[in-house]
């Protein structure tokens, strides 16, 4: 029997999950998940019981203290395209959007398609969803650029003060290796510095962390950037950094587009 896979998101806790990724859930005939979350856990333990399916396999025991997150990804590529040539339909979990800062969701569904198994990705809901919910943000009237903290470092890449920017795993800036106790923030003075290249000291940031369960509330901490590494920064932070400015209207290009700009 010729496998296939399917990659799906738990969303960020656990009401988050779709009815579409149940489905596949139920229908897999192996199922793998990488969650730290214990409810969601348990919720896929408990759906795969009910549908009698075989127990889901955890690859989150892959990461270990000190291991570079890269051996662990590629570790859980192994395994899931080990899973997939052995036939039967494969589903591998991931918290949050499976799409959005998850190398091996990717890479699995790209060397399954390159061996010629069926592979496709189910959506989930990520931080960024949480993110526009709980600050009343629409990306689409500022709009938004969004980066990895190290990457954006390393890079040196540009920002848009005139544009929104949402700054990812800004905990664990500059650092690769997995830590289960969280990461020390002794780069994040580094972060502030090249930040202060495209803002005013004293622009107001928000250190965002999305509520892992269900009525809880989640973490929102508004600071100034100078002080952000003051501020209560854990390994699953978002950077928050509003527009700083308003961009200009091209006047040619509104005539050209025959558009008039409104009096209010």
């Amino acid at each position: 029997m010729k496998g296939s896979l399917i990659v799906a998101g738990t969303g960020i806790r656990l009401g988050h999950i779709s009815q579409e990724v149940i489905t596949a859930m139920q229908a897999a005939d192996t199922l793998v998940y990488c969650i730290a979350d214990p409810m969601t856990k348990a919720a896929i333990e408990q759906i795969r019981e009910n549908c009698g399916q075989s127990p889901a396999e955890d690859l989150h025991s892959l990461y270990a203290d000190g291991k570079p997150r890269s051996q662990t990804y590629a570790q859980m590529v192994e395994r899931i395209l080990t899973l997939v040539r052995g036939g039967g339909q494969v589903a591998a979990l991931f918290y949050g959007h499976p799409g959005v800062f998850a190398f091996p969701s990717h890479e699995s569904i790209r060397r399954a398609r390159a061996e010629g198994y069926l592979a496709e990705m189910l959506p989930g809901i990520s931080a960024a969803d949480c993110l526009y919910a709980d600050l009343g943000i629409d990306p689409s009237t500022a709009g938004c650029q969004m980066l990895e903290a190290t990457d954006f470092l390393v890079r040196r890449r540009q920002l848009d003060p005139t544009s929104d920017v949402l700054l990812w795993q800004i905990g664990c800036v500059g650092h690769s290796d997995f830590q289960s106790r969280g990461y020390n923030l002794q780069h994040l003075p580094v972060l502030v510095e090249a930040l202060l290249n495209f803002y005013p000291a004293e622009h107001e940031v928000i250190v965002y962390q999305a509520a892992h369960f269900a009525l809880c509330e989640p973490l929102i901490e508004r600071v100034a950037l100078q002080s952000l590494a003051e501020a209560n920064v854990t390994a699953v932070s978002t950077l928050y950094i509003p527009a700083s400015e308003k961009p200009a209207l091209d006047q040619e290009m509104m005539a050209r587009l025959g558009l008039v700009l409104s009096a209010r």
